[in-house]
């Protein structure tokens, strides 16, 4: 059953009779909605015009949005291994899963006596009825680390209901374009390049068609009287194109894989209102390496004994103030098979095959949407040598 966006604003959905007891002490409930190959340009959060996410929206305006957060791998597999451990994705072997000798989010929770489920194979009706039979089943006093993972987000998105696909039927889809023509490189997802129209309103009916499933488990967690208790976190294993630069999927959707905005800007949205102040938008770079070391502090958890590259955010989420000479540094990584990326709030530096190439520097502030290639350009000079430095310097530091 969708719940109507009217449910979800105002909990009218609330029975006594599903209540359970809140567990005592500092330590929420969480639950991560996580979602693969969505990326931040597509929600009305993060400034879409085209694409209704209502319930999506409503969390991030109750909680912290991170304008600006960045997955460690554009790649849906190599993404979510680096966001549940907090290691690059060099660190992981370069795979598409967590190496068994790792360490999880979910074995550290765990730990500290949280039940632990991870709701992340079939379609999305499937990962909803396991996330909402989890809730149901929870017991007073024990916290609970809850995975809700849609993976299906993929072409040709033909399971999507016709509702949702009469809401675009005629969506013109203005500020998507102008888009080039389909890219000669392109791998996963080129069907949906010829029509780029229709395939732009396939993929949003999809969109929120997710979104109303999102509804679905904040109103159970508003009807279990959890949802003051629960931090609700909301992001994406990475981005995708959907038409940009001529390619469609996320970074592996090209040869060689891309670190374009599109693929590596990703939401993260937190939201526990006893800790966390409301209508918070913070502007800056963080990665998916920082959510580990950030849920460690939130939860008085040991941060695991690993070679770790992130830094917990949390202080910038709860609106405080970072002490004198720890100054956040607004810059990030990625990395993908042989490609690497730095980026800073100016400039963003993608290196292939140890700088053998091809290569791209991109200026952020003049060309946003990366269409000026200037690696070759002499006036970059200064500006790509540090740059390609400071990949150097990550990629010795934390590839193991």
């Amino acid at each position: 059953m969708i719940l109507s966006r009217r449910h979800f604003f105002f909990g009218s959905l609330a029975l006594p009779a599903l209540a359970a007891p809140k567990h005592t002490g500092a330590r929420p409930n969480i639950l991560l909605i996580l979602v693969d190959g969505l990326p931040a340009w597509m929600l009305g959060c993060y400034g879409s015009k085209d694409v209704k996410t209502p319930n999506i929206d409503q969390i991030s305006a109750t909680g912290v949005r991170f304008r600006n957060h960045f997955a460690a791998s554009p790649s849906a597999g190599s993404g979510r291994a680096s966001l549940l451990t907090g290691r690059t994705a060099l660190q992981l072997g370069g795979g598409e899963s967590i190496p068994s000798d790792e360490v999880s989010l979910a074995s550290i929770l765990g730990g500290l006596g949280y039940g632990c489920l991870a709701a992340d194979t079939g379609a999305a009706d499937a990962v909803t009825a396991q996330t909402v039979k989890f809730i149901d089943e929870q017991a007073a006093n024990r916290p609970f680390f809850l995975t809700a993972g849609f993976t299906d987000l993929v072409p040709p998105y033909d399971g999507v209901a016709q509702k949702y696909r009469d809401m675009y039927a005629q969506a013109p889809f203005e500020s998507c374009f102008p888009s080039q023509p389909p890219a000669s490189n392109g791998r996963g997802g080129k069907e949906m390049l010829p029509d780029l129209l229709g395939s732009l309103r396939k993929v949003a009916a999809a969109i929120t068609a997710l979104d109303e499933r999102v509804g679905l488990l904040i109103a159970r967690l508003r009807q279990r009287q959890l949802v003051d208790n629960t931090l609700v976190v909301f992001t994406s294993t990475c981005g995708s194109l959907y038409g940009r630069h001529g390619l469609w999927g996320p970074g592996d959707g090209s040869t060689p894989v891309n670190m374009y905005e599109e693929a590596v800007l990703t939401p993260m949205i937190l939201r526990w209102p006893v800790r966390l102040p409301p209508q918070t938008d913070r502007p800056e770079s963080v990665s998916a390496c920082d959510f580990v070391p950030t849920l460690c502090e939130l939860t008085g958890a040991a941060p695991p004994n690993r070679n770790l590259s992130g830094r917990s955010y949390l202080p910038l989420a709860e609106g405080k103030p970072l002490p004198p000479k720890q100054a956040w540094h607004n810059v990030v990584y990625s990395h993908l098979q042989d490609t690497d990326m730095v980026r800073d709030s100016l400039y963003k530096l993608v290196l292939r095959d140890g700088g053998n190439g091809p290569n791209e520097l991109y200026d952020l502030q003049s060309d946003p949407r990366e269409a000026a290639n200037g690696y070759a350009d002499a006036q970059y000079v200064s500006i790509r040598t540090p740059l390609a430095a400071e990949i150097a310097k990550w990629k010795q530091r934390f590839s193991s």
